[in-house]
């Protein structure tokens, strides 16, 4: 199988859509030899700051001396992207192989199930990572979590600590329409005697927190707002991330050894090593991302209300003074006008666009939105259009930010994704 096929293959599989349950993966991961049980795993599941927080625990792991491997979702450029071994992304070659290598399990799997079912894209994803994961020998793989966490395609991994970044209202149709719902969910990939690493949470997820950490058994240990250090990727919501991962690091050390320190840092000189390399080296695609510099161009994947107001609460860090002019792009069963809310106030110009999705709201929807809320702007449907109409009105001293969706971003950042995401470990 081609790197092209290997593509072509999982693409074909989204028509089959989105389908709740783990017979399939456990079948699939009988059919592969047990993957998943080869190495060790930390599960990372939340609404937002799941892939910042899911590369960054993978960076300090990899730099405190581990051989670690990280599965995230979505992409930004190829199916590829998702899988990183010591902090570069699979080689097309390798990828296609581990590709073709799981679309016969799944020709076996399919073959035993009911009229109608069939390994889903996400499912097929998923085995791929830890089929690859597992040949590579990685000592720990940090996994993010695609939907909610029961039922969810990664949750067949025994993980020694599980880190939920936050909760809100998402996705209600399948994870229940209240916090406390979508907090069950997602804390179903708590084990038995494990350990949960959790940041500040509303007070009713408090309550399920508590809950679920008695009836495991389990350890709950809460991380700082910031550990103080100085971070190369921007926003008061990253130092947040960054200090969760790193008690997640802590903590999974912690089993590995048994040496428990008070702390996200302490007396494990690896580990701070480790911590102080990825906050000096780690860069995050997508999230803050200055990708041009004349006039300043921000690429932001936040998609939804909070992470939509932690962007904003950041965005002086990396525009100011400069005035800045927005791009956006949204999907039709997200928030757009609590978004807009948001993000209007603190844009001179904008240019209203549409993403590569059969759900994205057209961009004349958007201004229409836009209108209601007291703000005109400019309607340019292709992305790539709209960016470059965007750093016209921005002029050279000017700042241009691009969010509202991962597909946006993923529409116009292909051509950035050559060289690895993260700095090679030295």
């Amino acid at each position: 199988m081609s790197a092209f096929s290997a593509e072509r293959y999982l693409s074909g599989l989204e028509l089959f859509g989105m389908r709740f349950g783990l017979e399939r993966m456990h079948k699939l991961m009988a059919a592969l030899g047990m993957p998943q049980r080869r190495f060790a795993s930390i599960h990372v599941v939340g609404t937002n700051g799941k892939t910042s927080t899911t590369r960054m625990v993978a960076a300090i792991l990899e730099r405190s001396g581990l051989r670690t491997g990280s599965y995230t979702s979505p992409d930004l450029g190829s199916f590829a992207e998702r899988i990183e071994v010591g902090g570069r992304s699979l080689t097309a070659t390798d990828f296609a192989v581990a590709v073709e290598r799981v679309s016969q399990a799944a020709e076996l799997v399919n073959r035993t199930l009911d009229d109608g079912e069939s390994v889903t894209q996400f499912e097929a994803l998923t085995a791929v990572a830890y089929h690859e994961l597992a040949r590579r020998r990685v000592d720990v793989a940090v996994v993010e979590a695609g939907l909610g966490g029961r039922l969810d395609a990664t949750n067949v991994i025994p993980s020694k600590v599980a880190v939920l970044t936050s909760v809100g209202l998402e996705h209600t149709r399948w994870l229940g329409t209240t916090l406390e719902d979508i907090a069950a969910e997602k804390l179903a990939v708590v084990r038995d005697h494990g350990c949960l690493v959790t940041g500040r949470l509303d007070a009713d997820v408090e309550t399920v927190v508590r809950r679920v950490v008695a009836e495991h058994h389990a350890e709950h240990r809460r991380a700082p707002e910031d550990l103080g250090i100085e971070l190369r990727v921007r926003g008061a919501f990253q130092r947040r991330n960054f200090a969760l991962a790193a008690t997640a690091a802590a903590a999974f050390r912690e089993r590995l050894s048994g040496w428990g320190g008070a702390g996200p840092v302490d007396r494990d000189g690896a580990l701070l090593d480790g911590v102080e390399r990825a906050a000096a080296e780690l860069e995050l695609p997508g999230r803050l991302e200055v990708v041009e510099q004349s006039p300043l161009v921000i690429h932001d994947c936040a998609h939804n209300p909070p992470a939509v107001a932690a962007l904003v609460e950041a965005l002086a860090e990396v525009t100011a003074p400069r005035p800045l002019v927005g791009v956006f792009a949204m999907l039709a069963d997200k928030d757009a006008a609590a978004m807009l809310e948001m993000l209007l106030p603190v844009c001179r110009r904008v240019v209203f666009s549409s993403c590569g999705s059969s759900r994205s709201l057209a961009a004349e929807e958007l201004a229409a939105l836009a209108s209601a809320l007291g703000h005109e702007g400019e309607v340019v449907a292709d992305p790539h259009l709209a960016l470059a109409r965007a750093r016209e009105l921005a002029g050279e001293e000017g700042a241009v930010l691009v969010t509202g969706s991962t597909y946006l971003i993923s529409d116009l950042s292909r051509s950035l994704r050559a060289a690895p995401v993260l700095a090679p470990v030295r």
